[in-house]
């Protein structure tokens, strides 16, 4: 039997790279799209180089952008795959309010460009679209795959924009194209700016005595926090399913963010009393104050049900930051 091909946009972030490892494991063959900087940007997907349970000759790397379209069909042409994994997006929400207009660009019309050059080149790929919990916004919880949305950001506004595009191309053209609705979703890859990475960072350095203190935004908003690398098992099993929908995937448990800074501080034996201060630049011009999902459907037609919840999630993070930086103090790694 040929080897299955996947593309993957969003390749070098938090779920490109556990993704990228999932299909790898499955006898993939990987196709990633990067986009091109004066460094390198890949260091996600290190442990597929330096794992040798992992076939990192089937992982190709292409230099492109959601922004440019003739790239986008040429890559389909050329890679010709069965998925599709359209996980690039300008993804933080309070930096949305800063690039609205970019955030629009990439995290919406980026999906269309996609569409259209599976579309033009009559490819039979799945496609999976990542949508997010922040088309909810303000919808009362708990939310599911039919509660209406009311985003309260420009990244959730884009976001709509990419979830009604694939329905209407998976209505117009019959194409096998699914939106994954995920909640919040960490790990220790998460990126540094994201609020529980942030949090866990700042645990791991106060401790080491390289800082002092930690400043926060909203800390009474509730999120539904998962680990991404059982999500991203969620996005492939999306795409193994006779017939194309859209599924939803959290936890059922929610947090507020105050519940898990207690929980991070804790965990390094730490009093969050001492350490966090709350400073209103943080805060969003509108906020989204209670996320929480109802995964029900994907565990009844996926098999998919959330094993790590917030607290053991906070625990996970923690460590590998700590972890990280005894490395980056014993010379082992550069401190960022």
């Amino acid at each position: 039997m040929a080897r299955k091909r996947a593309l993957i946009t969003g390749i070098t972030g938090q779920d490109g790279s556990y993704l990228a490892e999932l299909l790898l494991g499955k006898g993939y063959e990987v196709h990633g799209v990067v986009r091109r900087a004066s460094s390198f940007n890949t260091e996600r997907l290190d442990g597929i180089y330096q794992d040798p349970h992992v076939p990192d000759r089937n992982l190709f790397l292409h230099y492109g952008d959601l922004s440019d379209s003739s790239m986008l069909v040429n890559l389909i042409h050329e890679v010709t795959p069965h998925e599709v994994y359209n996980l690039g997006a300008q993804s933080h929400v309070k930096v949305s309010f800063e690039t609205p207009e970019y955030t629009a660009d990439v995290s919406g019309l980026g999906s269309i460009r996609m569409l259209e050059a599976l579309r033009a080149a009559r490819s039979d790929a799945r496609f999976y679209q990542a949508s997010t919990s922040e088309l909810f916004g303000s919808t009362p919880p708990p939310q599911c795959e039919t509660t209406p949305f009311h985003p309260r950001s420009p990244y959730g506004v884009a976001k709509i924009y990419s979830y009604w595009a694939t329905v209407n191309y998976r209505e117009s053209y019959d194409m096998f194209a699914v939106n994954g609705i995920l909640f919040n979703h960490e790990s220790p890859r998460r990126g540094e700016t994201f609020v529980t990475r942030k949090i866990t960072r700042a645990v791991a350095r106060i401790q080491a005595g390289l800082e002092d203190k930690l400043y926060m935004g909203n800390t009474a908003a509730i999120r539904d926090w998962g680990y991404a690398p059982e999500y991203v098992e969620g996005m492939w099993r999306m795409l193994q399913v006779d017939e194309p929908d859209d599924y939803l995937l959290a936890t059922g448990v929610g947090a507020t963010v105050q519940q898990f800074i207690d929980r991070a501080f804790a965990r390094a034996g730490l009093d969050p009393a001492d350490h966090v201060e709350i400073d209103p630049r943080y805060f969003r011009p509108a906020e989204v104050d209670y996320l929480l999902g109802d995964p029900t459907k994907a565990s009844r037609q996926l098999g998919w049900t959330a094993q790590t919840h917030w607290d053991r999630l906070a625990d996970i993070m923690v460590d590998a930051d700590v972890q990280l930086l005894q490395d980056q103090l014993n010379g082992r790694l550069a401190i960022r």
